[in-house]
């Protein structure tokens, strides 16, 4: 039997829900609006936070969840739940694992800078707690490397593996997919682009990138080229790289076709929504994701009047996503890491080509899953 404590978030996919070994039990959330508060503030919700979340996780572990044989943790986040499941699992005589993806201290480092007394903090309540798991595991050999050499902790390499779900979507899939995007994609980030106009027609036989002739259905000559990214919105993720890049393929393409700044982009969008071919095609990134700095991005996206790239930011359920993963002409992880020692696992389940950021230790650790080196560009 299997528990999960988790905090309120998306629905899980159908596979879990499913699963009658399988129990979610699901916490409050931490209010997401306490960055509107004055800065003055933000010391003092840095040391309430995981004390309110510390209470009730233990409460959760202690009360709430069946005595299991083992806790297992991943991390981060680190505090305040390695000290909260390390209290439970003393309290209820289970065993204490962690799971190590990365280092907290070195994303809190990211918001509050690596000098600051918290991170110092949080990083001796990481690596005291750490020590006390009667197990440890982790996702690179540089982490295991890392962790044995300046943390005093022996882990075993458990490499990150996407469930069966994730692969290249079929065509009839793909069909039904883009229907039920239809209404994502029909409102551009601004007043107009090259993937909204003409969009409004389609129905169930027909979508940005299919169309259904009878029985048969059939990719659309003149459809966008689509990518995908997968993001948390997170100062480790700095999306203005792919803004330059769009921005950048838009010009190159007018320059390649004589076009000039006076060119009527409402005539161009027309003859592409009428079915005319371009040599280079239209770009359609689409984005997936919450957190903190989508506002931000979207406000950017609005301003940069792209004749030829489109960018639309949606949440996907937990069905839809690698149906959308699978559809993709390329896949962008712009995950920079933290630590540089951590494996971004948005390769892992993309099925299309990646462009991604490694740090060297990280394009080692994929060089056991060879179709991830195949697909994967540094």
């Amino acid at each position: 039997m299997i528990n999960f404590s988790v905090l309120i978030g998306s629905e899980p996919h159908s596979a879990v829900l499913e699963n009658e070994s399988i129990h979610i039990h699901t916490m409050i959330q931490w209010p997401k609006h306490s960055h509107s508060l004055p800065k003055i503030l933000y010391p003092l919700l840095l040391l309430l936070k995981p004390v309110i979340q510390f209470i009730m996780l233990l409460w959760f572990l202690c009360i709430k969840v069946p005595p299991p044989d083992a806790f297992i943790v991943q991390n981060p986040p680190s505090v305040p739940t390695l000290v909260a499941v390390k209290w439970a699992s003393s309290l209820r005589q289970s065993a204490f694992i962690v799971d190590w993806h990365n280092f907290g201290y070195t994303l809190l480092g990211l918001s509050v800078g690596r000098s600051s007394l918290f991170v110092s903090i949080y990083h001796w309540l990481e690596k005291r707690y750490g020590q006390m798991a009667n197990g440890s595991l982790c996702v690179t050999r540089a982490m295991q490397h890392e962790l044995a050499q300046n943390w005093g902790i022996n882990a075993t390499v458990l490499y990150d593996q996407p469930p069966e779900f994730f692969r290249p979507t079929l065509l009839e899939e793909k069909h039904k997919l883009f229907c039920r995007l239809n209404r994502y994609l029909c409102h551009p980030l601004g007043v107009q682009d090259c993937v909204s106009t003409g969009i409004g027609g389609y129905d169930q036989t027909e979508t940005l990138v299919t169309t259904q002739v009878g029985t048969s259905i059939f990719l659309k000559p003149n459809r966008p080229a689509l990518v995908v990214s997968s993001t948390s919105w997170t100062p480790d993720e700095d999306f203005g790289i792919l803004l330059e890049a769009a921005v950048m393929y838009d010009r190159r393409v007018a320059a390649l076709l004589d076009e000039n700044d006076s060119t009527d982009e409402g005539v161009l969008w027309k003859e592409i929504s009428g079915g005319k071919q371009y040599l280079y095609p239209r770009l359609l990134f689409i984005i997936t994701g919450k957190g903190p700095e989508k506002e931000k991005y979207e406000e950017k996206i609005k301003r940069l009047n792209l004749k030829r790239v489109a960018f639309r930011t949606m949440w996907l359920s937990a069905e839809d996503y690698p149906l959308l993963l699978g559809s993709a002409d390329l896949g962008v992880c712009l995950h920079t890491s933290s630590s540089g020692l951590d494996l971004p696992m948005k390769v892992c389940h993309s099925g299309a080509p990646v462009k991604a950021f490694l740090w060297k230790e990280q394009f080692a650790a994929i060089k056991p899953f060879s179709h991830f080196t195949e697909t994967c560009i540094v």
